[in-house]
């Protein structure tokens, strides 16, 4: 079996990336969208974060995409820009194979290095226990719930909140 890798993105990695989000969008309730984006508006969103320089990974195996995640702003106001929120969706036949802890570890050694110091995961559904879980395992801790904020299949859903502090957190003030 080929090793599994994970890669900057390209723009060639959009229609891959979009038909699992559009699976995740359709079946689950990781993502609040009720219609998964098209493929013109996953490209602009991918540019939105890339042209930053903040990291969209992909992982792949013989050249198929396994899964993606990225990093963003967690909110517009500039006391925030230290802070990012993460992403991660992994194709529907590819869960349980390490791939979105895979990518969670590069995600977070990426945004250390460019220098923020706070990750916060929003997860829909607090019945999701592999997004909790995985979080967990990578240094994420519970910061709280928001319930009943999102109503998608005839049902309310919570969001979980969870942090992972990057490099010195908040042990340093921002120098510069």
């Amino acid at each position: 079996m080929i090793a599994m890798i994970i890669r900057a993105s390209t723009s060639a990695d959009i229609a891959a990336a979009q038909a699992v989000y559009a699976h995740h969008v359709r079946t689950g309730t990781a993502s609040f969208e009720l219609e998964p984006p098209s493929l013109e508006e996953m490209a602009r969103r991918r540019l939105a974060l890339t042209d930053k320089g903040l990291p969209w990974l992909v992982a792949e195996r013989d050249g198929r995409l396994l899964g993606y995640a990225y990093a963003g702003p967690y909110r517009t106001r500039p006391a925030y820009d230290w802070t990012l929120e993460n992403s991660i969706y992994i194709a529907p036949d590819a869960h349980g194979q390490g791939i979105g802890k895979a990518l969670l570890t590069r995600l977070i050694a990426d945004c250390t290095a460019l220098g923020y110091r706070q990750m916060v995961a929003v997860i829909g559904d607090s019945a999701n226990a592999g997004s909790v879980g995985l979080h967990r395992s990578c240094g994420f801790h519970h910061a709280g719930v928001l319930q009943a904020v999102g109503w998608k299949f005839g049902r309310w859903i919570d969001s979980v909140l969870m942090q992972r502090s990057l490099g010195d957190g908040a042990n340093e003030p921002i120098k510069g």
